[in-house]
């Protein structure tokens, strides 16, 4: 076989199955059989219910304002295609392994490794997000009890610089203490109070890390601990958050609720990585199928259950947040507490925050369940070493690889900042859904294709889809030509206010600043004479003519040319995608439900930031390099020639 051909060689259906059934480790037997379609449908709402409940709902909040429900809704729509494409996966190949699984057998060793790569940054990557989350959380809880944790013990150490640095810029410009973000004064605080060790700042989340390990020990123990002690979590938190309606409700203001839209839909879509972090665990589910008692059966009937359940939760949250104070408001770590001491509920919010440290504690427990699994069935096919594939003989667990899992969180959140992996999470798991349904389609077109119990309904979209994207293109070029026009000639744009800032020296801002005074000494000077805060309260087109007038060049207020377009390089490829999906779907009649799950998954992925892009594709490099140092060649694919 030649170089090209071994890499996309591919396992059979049969194969798949036999690898999982035949499987003896050192003699320890296969994974204990113990979960049922509650148990299963429960770990979803443990992983979907978590950190975006409890945190990243108050950014996405922030951009979107009331909106922010249309992009929860969407969301859920674009996973609910992904999870029938999953669930017929599932009913297909009961074995663990997730999307990898699934790819080696649709598109071959390559995309499978590429794929299994990826997940690692779904499960353990994101997994610091939510541990950072999560120990924000807890360390209020300690201050509200009067145990005080120092800042430099409950940050990374790149957080603590990088909030150092912005403080100490705006100190420097003009700007006094009181000024500064909570954010901003609790790095200020814990760059300055580290203790030195060797001329080092010591600087480190412990709480984050105490936490990571418990769970993995946990984890290691067994399936059967870990799915009764997420059943608890899962029972806890939906009290929590059915109370967080029927209390809030009471509160909400509907007044809050216009303009429904305040920043228009790119400021809805600006939230997607938050509000997508939020669903991705319902995919985790799939990792399990070795343990469930009836995969083909409950996998997907779990996986649809959590979805429905978690969307109609969280759009109840996100319309009862925004009506109770205004959206302007809520982009802090801690949402839902923070609107409840607004209202003077403390004590509610006592509450909350302690559901939160339980809630978010079950999303760390469900990811740290999916990831060792993932490594395991790769060790299995021959991708990494055998060791990753121990089963140990009295817990029934991947215990090695459950190991390495809890190292890929615990010595990364030591210096990478939470908000910097939650694109790539995001990332990693939107280009599985992605190949998840081109497999389904794939498995269509191909003749004598196996199939499982559970098919994804078919519906032809020979004519459907090419006409879908004909009126989103007349749509385009009719009520909004002016903005697709300039997004295709690549027409400069103005630059945000943190970007702009990050432009000018100190003596420009001194500039900025005797202007600002000079123009609105009123309004300019009710910001502290601080050049960020003034123009971070302008609205668009305030903020824009303010822009214009300033004393500074053009190349500093707009980007434009090859800085403007890289950051469109996504939305081309997406662009680029749906036509080539076009031409595939009039040749072959493929099925409406998984192209939409492709499509609509794929345009996620292109609203995310191209930096985040470029970082997750140096990822995928890294992971390439050791697929061909060492998976190529010990593939058991390649020891049968």
């Amino acid at each position: 076989m030649s170089f090209l051909t071994n890499l996309f060689r591919k396992k059979s259906i049969n194969d798949a199955i036999s690898t999982a059934q035949q499987e003896e480790i050192h003699g320890s037997g296969g994974l204990e059989k113990n979960l049922g379609v509650r148990d299963l449908t429960s770990l979803g709402i443990a992983a979907i219910i978590g950190a975006g409940i409890f945190s990243t709902i108050g950014s996405a909040s922030y951009n979107g304002g009331p909106a922010v429900v249309l992009l929860f809704v969407f969301t859920a729509v674009a996973c609910g295609f992904a999870a029938f494409a999953y669930a017929e996966f599932a009913s297909l190949l009961p074995v663990s392994g997730s999307a990898y699984t699934y790819s080696y057998v649709a598109f071959g060793e390559l995309i499978a490794w590429i794929i299994g790569w990826a997940l690692v940054m779904e499960y353990a990557v994101g997994n610091i997000t939510v541990a950072v989350s999560w120990s924000g959380y807890f360390t209020s809880l300690c201050e509200s009890a009067g145990w005080h944790i120092p800042s430099w013990a409950t940050t990374d150490y790149v957080s603590a610089r990088n909030g150092f640095e912005s403080a100490a810029a705006l100190l420097k410009g003009g700007a006094n203490m009181s000024d500064l973000s909570q954010s901003q004064l609790e790095n200020y605080s814990a760059w300055n109070s580290a203790p030195n060790l060797g001329g080092l700042r010591m600087i480190l989340d412990i709480p984050a890390i105490i936490m990571s390990i418990l769970i993995t020990a946990l984890v290691y123990i067994g399936i059967k601990e870990s799915k009764n002690a997420g059943n608890a979590m899962v029972l806890l938190k939906l009290l929590v958050v059915l109370a967080v309606i029927v209390v809030g409700v009471g509160y909400v203001n509907v007044d809050n609720w216009h303009p429904f839209v305040p920043n228009g839909f790119g400021g809805v879509m600006a939230g997607v990585s938050s509000v997508f972090f939020a669903y991705i665990g319902f995919d985790a589910l799939s990792t399990t199928a070795e343990e469930c008692k009836n995969p083909q059966r409950d996998l997907p009937r779990a996986m649809v259950y959590a979805i429905v359940i978690c969307t109609v939760l969280y759009i109840l949250i996100a319309l009862v947040l925004t009506g109770i104070v205004s959206y302007k408001d809520l982009n802090v770590n801690d949402p839902l507490a923070f609107v409840f001491e607004k209202i003077n509920l403390k004590w509610f919010s006592g509450i909350i925050a302690v559901s939160a440290v339980v809630a978010m504690a079950g999303v760390f427990l469900v990811f740290q369940l999916g990831q060792p699994r993932i490594w395991m069935t790769m060790s299995r096919d021959g991708l990494l070493p055998k060791r990753f594939s121990y089963i140990h003989p009295k817990y029934r667990t991947p215990t090695f690889a459950t190991i390495i899992t809890g190292f890929f969180v615990v010595v990364p959140m030591l210096f990478i900042p939470s908000d910097t992996v939650l694109d790539l999470c995001s990332m990693g798991t939107l280009f599985a859904f992605v190949l998840v349904c081109g497999g389904v389609l794939k498995m269509q077109v191909t003749p004598n294709a196996p199939r499982g119990k559970f098919r994804t309904p078919y519906i032809n979209a020979k004519f459907i889809y090419p006409l879908m994207l004909v009126a989103g293109a007349a749509y385009m070029f009719t009520q909004q030509k002016e903005a697709a026009m300039a997004w295709l000639t690549n027409e400069r744009e103005m630059y945000g206010v943190e970007d702009l800032l990050h432009q000018v020296n100190d003596a420009q801002v001194a500039d900025i600043q005797t202007f600002l005074a000079r123009q609105d000494s009123a309004g300019f000077a009710g910001a502290g004479n601080v050049v960020a805060a003034y123009l971070e309260g302008l609205d668009g087109d305030k903020y824009a003519q303010v822009v214009n007038s300033l004393p500074v060049s053009d190349e500093i207020k707009y980007e434009s040319g090859w800085h403007l377009f890289k950051h469109k390089i996504p939305m081309w490829l997406f662009v680029l995608t749906c036509l080539a999906l076009a031409f595939l779907t009039v040749k072959h009649n493929l099925s409406l439900i998984p192209i939409l799950g492709l499509v609509s998954c794929f345009y996620m992925m292109a609203q995310i930031p191209a930096k985040s892009w470029a970082g997750f594709f140096i990822w995928l490099v890294a992971g390439l390099a050791i697929y061909f140092g060492y998976g190529f060649k010990n593939s058991k694919l390649a020891r049968r020639g």
